[in-house]
């Protein structure tokens, strides 16, 4: 019982974590210049008499980087990205046929989060929670309070309850079983 509250207060702790720390980001860049670069150009070769040192002035022109063993044959384009690395358009993975299942779920019961992760942390959380047997209204009150931290959450449309018990209902019926 005691690693079943672990767990749900580290996922709970998570995304709690997630959510203040996507809250925080913004797209302003504080830069007001652009730098440039500007090339170095090296002196005439030193005559090379044995013994003799070069310069401390000299600048030594910089090294190709060693070969990466990747195919150079057209530089100008990239290898594709692996499609676990594949992201939507905001930055969040792209989400599974089963993800998208559920909240079309949640939106047929009134609820649109603002962020399809905090959605699914709650589902998996209920899903997790179910498989270790935990008390529903345990597992629904870990489920509220991430519905609660839910920004695009409307406390005037529904009770932050009624939106944990449909995160709970929905994720029971929708997403559990797949």
């Amino acid at each position: 019982m005691h690693g079943t509250r672990g767990k749900v207060f580290g996922v709970v702790a998570a995304v709690a974590a997630a959510g203040l720390l996507a809250a925080c980001g913004s797209n302003d860049s504080t830069a007001k210049s652009t730098p440039t670069l500007s090339t170095t150009k090296t002196t005439a070769a030193a005559p090379t008499t044995p013994g003799a040192a070069t310069p401390s002035t000299d600048q030594q022109a910089p090294q190709a980087a060693p070969d990466s063993g990747t195919d150079t044959s057209n530089p100008a384009r990239p290898q594709p990205v692996p499609s676990q690395f594949l992201t939507t358009p905001n930055g969040s993975p792209a989400l599974s046929d089963k993800e998208k299942g559920f909240l079309d779920e949640l939106k047929k019961a009134g609820i649109t989060p603002g962020s399809s992760d905090i959605a699914i942390t709650a589902a998996n959380l209920v899903c997790q929670g179910k498989s270790e047997n935990a008390p529903q209204d345990q597992i629904i009150t870990y489920v509220t309070a991430i519905a609660g931290s839910d920004p695009s959450f409307d406390p005037s449309k529904m009770s932050v309850e009624q939106a944990g018990k449909i995160y709970y209902d929905v994720a029971s019926k929708s997403y559990c079983n797949k």
